[in-house]
């Protein structure tokens, strides 16, 4: 965070913000390429939104006004919040701070593979695993697995070398989840994205 309050997170030069009702990146010269920038530069496309190649600083960015941090009270591993209720307070105040909003993202911690949002919180939810974290995780069940709107299993060009089946986690993560859509993506040779872009402007229903 710099002195005029602007955050962002980032992994090296490669980022994007949201500023000035538009998508920003460094220009692709001076990032190392990847399919993040990609998909969100086509999904920009269809949504109608600018995508704006140009380098600048990192603190240019999302005002920390926009950004609230809620905390369960403890050990994010081992602390699950059961009462929504703070979280639909910070989401309340944003709305009201800032009633231009037409999104707000939250975002969970931890490493609790069954653990998802509140069905009262969030309008859609997506969860993703890979096939690197076992054969066994669709088969286990659990919320996230079994009721988010939208699940992805990735890096399915990396099972055989962890002795995975890609068709049993797909056979079992049908199995558990009632007809909700479930999505195979390889993301380092963009396979998947465009279901996945599709899937989610389905969701939301948003228009191209």
């Amino acid at each position: 965070m710099d002195l005029n309050g602007n955050i962002t997170e980032t992994s090296g030069s490669n980022f994007l913000i949201v500023k000035d009702e538009a998508i920003w990146t460094p220009s692709s010269k001076n990032i190392l390429p990847g399919v993040s920038s990609n998909f969100v530069r086509e999904l920009s496309k269809e949504l109608g939104v600018d995508f704006i190649e140009k380098d600048f600083q990192v603190y240019d960015v999302i005002n920390s006004e926009r950004i609230l941090a809620v905390e369960t009270g403890g050990c994010p591993h081992t602390a699950i919040r059961e009462d929504a209720s703070i979280n639909l307070q910070a989401v309340d105040k944003l709305s009201k701070k800032f009633p231009d909003l037409d999104l707000i993202l939250l975002e969970s911690g931890g490493d609790n593979l069954s653990a998802t949002f509140s069905p009262e919180l969030v309008d859609y939810t997506i969860f993703m695993i890979d096939v690197c974290m076992g054969e066994e995780i669709p088969r286990k069940g659990g919320p996230a697995i079994m009721r988010s709107d939208l699940l992805i299993i990735n890096k399915i060009d990396l099972a055989e070398y962890v002795d995975v089946s890609v068709d049993q986690m797909l056979q079992d993560a049908i199995a558990k989840r009632n007809g909700k859509p479930v999505l195979l993506t390889n993301l380092k040779q963009e396979k998947g994205v465009d279901e996945v872009k599709s899937e989610i402007m389905k969701m939301g229903n948003l228009k191209a």
